[in-house]
């Protein structure tokens, strides 16, 4: 696909990020989160190859408040282990 389709597949981004927006953005990595199979990695969620639609909305909702690669994979570990306890 061309990089102008890929961009039209693209999720909107919401025009300012909330922290409601953050905790959606990081529920949503983590129930997309990847999933070794036959064909390759793949969604754990929709099937469709990793990263899927939604997982890159949710890393491009986190970058775009301001937070790092690690700061993400943070958030996102927190949020696992915290469901773990619920």
């Amino acid at each position: 696909m061309s990089q102008a389709g890929e961009l039209l597949d693209e999720l909107p981004l919401p025009p300012y990020v909330t922290v409601e927006d953050v905790d959606f953005a990081v529920r949503t990595i983590t129930v997309h989160a990847p999933e070794q199979w036959p064909r390759g990695l793949r969604c754990r969620n929709d099937h469709h190859p990793h990263p899927c639609r939604l997982h890159r909305w949710g890393q491009r909702v986190l970058a775009r408040r301001g937070l790092t690669t690690t700061e993400i994979t943070a958030l996102v570990t927190h949020y696992q282990a915290s469901a773990v306890r619920r």
